[in-house]
């Protein structure tokens, strides 16, 4: 099918909302002599999806603080298609759950003889996301020289993204990976900084006192986890806190 771009913009402006509203009091007053003149009502429908589409992204990354850039695309619509003009300003809603990927946005002429259609369109949604810049294996500890910020489309990520690069630095990879992949969550997990068997330090704290005594780990463990320790004065066994490489912690 063919579709009709529209212009993107990088999102820098805090004008969003004022755009959206002068586009869409320009495009929803359908009920003009010179505007009917102008266009036919295929065109005319393009012009309120593209309007109310536009206003409704703007809101949307604004109320979500969203930053990044975003196209859309209007599918062209049937030149054939012969619907009364309406004697009413149309208006127009989204029917999608929200205005990213593919859309459907339905135009209603509420006039003396009223019609309904739905335009599709996709709206695009481009943000630099956390991406691999080679090949690699699972259960990597992901390194600085790993990741980079590349600019992707979210609206085709459908299990998520990254941001930031520190979201995945020092992460283990549950999975292999390829050159330019984009990271998430479901490729990573916290990397282990105790393994069993490893000598640790435990510190007892109770207020500003504090207590340290030499352990040994009886299992794997990642940050802020609790794993097994036995302290070697008393021989106990009990349950502390990752807080550091070498490091766990209890109250006393």
């Amino acid at each position: 099918m063919n579709t009709e771009p529209t212009f993107f913009r990088r999102l820098t402006a805090p004008c969003r909302k004022l755009l959206g509203v002068m586009a869409a009091v320009c495009l929803f007053n359908t009920g003009s002599p010179a505007l009917a003149d102008a266009v036919t009502l295929p065109d005319m429908l393009i012009g309120v999806t593209q309007g109310f589409l536009e206003f409704t992204v703007e809101d949307y990354l604004a109320t979500s603080q969203t930053e990044g850039r975003y196209e859309i695309q209007v599918n062209q619509l049937d030149p054939r298609m012969h619907m009364p003009m309406c004697d009413k300003e149309l208006t127009a809603t989204l029917e999608s759950p929200k205005p990213i990927g593919r859309v459907s946005v339905k135009v209603r002429c509420e006039g003396s003889s009223p019609w309904t259609v739905f335009v599709p369109a996709q709206v695009r949604l481009f943000r630099d996301v956390v991406t691999t810049v080679r090949p690699l294996r699972r259960a990597a500890i992901v390194d600085p020289g790993d990741v980079t910020l590349r600019e992707r489309d979210i609206s085709l990520l459908t299990q998520g993204y990254l941001t930031s690069l520190d979201q995945a630095i020092g992460q283990r990879l549950t999975r292999p990976m390829v050159t330019d992949q984009v990271i998430s969550l479901v490729h990573i997990e916290q990397a282990e900084v105790i393994r069993k068997g490893d000598q640790v330090v435990i510190t007892a704290r109770s207020g500003t006192l504090s207590v340290r005594m030499p352990g040994e780990a009886l299992s794997n463990g990642s940050l802020s986890e609790q794993i097994r320790v036995k302290n070697l004065n008393s021989q106990r066994v009990i349950k502390a806190q990752v807080t550091a490489p070498g490091q766990v912690e209890v109250s006393m």
